[in-house]
């Protein structure tokens, strides 16, 4: 019995073998004429959802599998997550035209290892195929435009109920007197959460910690102005 060629191994032919899921057969199509210039890469097989992909994948032990997001039976991101856990070492590169930060992140934690957007060039996906058997991350310029910023953001603390309540009655103009009056709490414990809320911020005094509080939606006040 012929043991099959493991993934990453070298091959007679030195061709990547690659397996393309898209539930549009245009989109396939193009596809295979866009790669068909490409002598060291080969498309051994299609599918037309996430559940024909898993299996094309477990039969043909493929280097790459280009993954179409929006399939119908099995989504993209569950048929990597299938893929990638199937023990077969087939690479999962996105293939699609979504790039929401929601869709890339679904994508990436469910293993694959590359994100292209459908609007790639020949060049770009036969070099991002090549780096993704190797074992490469490939992202899409915008794709990694996004994840960068995401990155960059500060990271989001909630408030808990208590602190909410306080620095809306801050936002009201009250007083830490006033404030422990409508809360029923005492004034220090007023001051005890102001400085938890200011640390959390990153600010350091009451109007900026009402201000932040809003642009970051931490606090909702439909209808009123920011402070009261």
């Amino acid at each position: 019995m012929t043991r099959p060629t493991e993934p990453n191994e070298a091959r007679e032919d030195g061709r990547l073998r690659v397996i393309l899921a898209d539930d549009h057969t245009v989109m396939r199509a193009g596809v295979i004429a866009l790669l068909a210039s490409e002598p060291a890469i080969e498309i051994v097989g299609e599918a037309g959802d996430g559940r024909a992909a898993v299996e094309l994948v477990e039969r043909l032990r493929p280097d790459v599998a280009l993954i179409d997001l929006r399939m119908p039976v099995l989504d993209g991101v569950a048929a990597t997550a299938e893929i990638v856990s199937g023990g077969t070492g087939t690479r999962v590169l996105i293939l699609t035209t979504y790039d929401t930060d929601a869709e890339i992140e679904r994508a990436v934690e469910a293993g694959a290892i590359g994100y292209l957007l459908k609007d790639t060039t020949r060049d770009q996906l036969a070099d991002a195929i090549r780096s993704a058997a190797r074992g490469e991350t490939v992202l899409a310029p915008r794709v990694a435009q996004k994840l960068v910023a995401r990155m960059r953001r500060p990271v989001q603390v909630p408030l808990t109920a208590r602190e909410a309540d306080v620095l809306d009655a801050v936002a009201d103009g009250l007083s830490n007197a006033d404030i422990g009056k409508r809360l029923v709490i005492a004034e220090a414990t007023v001051k005890t959460h102001l400085l938890r809320v200011f640390a959390k911020l990153g600010v350091s005094d009451r109007t900026h910690a009402v201000v932040v509080a809003i642009e970051r939606g931490l606090l909702q006040r439909p209808g009123r102005d920011a402070l009261g």
